[in-house]
């Protein structure tokens, strides 16, 4: 049973900016609760109960998120606000969650490795940061039953435009039911001749511990950075990986388009404000 996680969220934002000079991109807002935590409800909804949150220099905030705050707190109740209360405190209550370091920018694959000495000889689910997946099924929970049917990391993919895929990965697949894929290759942001499929790795992994030796001995890859991708292939090269288009709809909060869909989707579907907002949407539509 998979019960500990990375999620690596050290990165600049530098494509959001300049949002991200002083808020870490990983707690800018969807409506009302930051990226981070819907990726950590994730996380505990797929039955994580120990989180390693890979975080950089100027990110005490998503440490101070997911603390918590006596203040506050005994405001809310002193004002009978007893169900924002309780919101609140349940944030801290979502997993163990503890944090590390990754001092210098050398990659995902880089942060990864930070998470050494926190996940042991066990395996694991990786979130990326930047990627919120929302649906009814956790995608990662949908990752952790792959790996315990396949017994082979997992991760989740996604068909996206010629145009995209230069940007992300692509991966060597073959059908092997439904929406399950084997991956015999993959290549990190490829040049158009080398494109093997338009299936990319997006946002979610589950990795067994042998990933760690790999990535001790990896060289730099693309942008001169150790890539996790490189990482990935050698295992799914040596022992196959199985790739899951899963069921869900991402959100690219690395970008101002994603941020923006994330608020609009989300907004639309809110049970407090949901109507208010479509209703609103809808007047302004009609001067477009």
């Amino acid at each position: 049973m998979i019960k500990k996680a990375v999620i690596p969220a050290a990165g600049l934002g530098t494509r959001v900016l300049p949002a991200t000079k002083s808020t870490p991109k990983e707690m800018l807002p969807i409506v009302d609760k930051p990226a981070i935590q819907y990726i950590v409800e994730e996380a505990a909804a797929s039955g994580i109960t120990d989180i390693l949150i890979i975080i950089s220099r100027g990110k005490t905030t998503v440490e101070d998120h997911f603390d918590r705050s006596p203040e506050l707190e005994e405001r809310l109740l002193s004002g009978g606000k007893t169900k924002v209360y309780d919101e609140i405190t349940a944030i801290s209550n979502l997993a163990n969650i503890t944090y590390v370091r990754q001092h210098t920018p050398l990659g995902l694959g880089h942060a990864v490795l930070c998470a050494k000495s926190f996940i042991g000889s066990e395996p694991f689910a990786v979130l990326y940061g930047d990627d919120v997946i929302i649906g009814k099924n956790p995608v990662c929970k949908q990752l952790m039953d792959a790996y315990d049917k396949y017994g082979l990391a997992s991760v989740g993919i996604k068909e996206v435009s010629p145009e995209d895929i230069v940007k992300y990965s692509s991966m060597q697949v073959e059908r092997i039911k439904d929406n399950h894929y084997k991956i015999t290759d993959m290549i990190e942001k490829p040049s158009p001749d080398k494109i093997m499929s338009l299936f990319s790795i997006l946002g979610r992994c589950v990795l067994p511990p042998e990933i760690f030796g790999i990535l001790e001995t990896l060289p730099p890859g693309a942008g001169g950075e150790i890539q996790l991708t490189d990482a990935m292939k050698k295992l799914a090269v040596r022992d196959g990986m199985t790739g899951v288009d899963f069921i869900g709809k991402r959100y690219d909060m690395g970008s101002k388009l994603g941020i923006l869909q994330a608020i609009v989707e989300v907004g639309l579907d809110h049970n407090e404000i949901g109507r208010e907002f479509r209703d609103y949407l809808k007047q302004i539509a009609v001067g477009l």
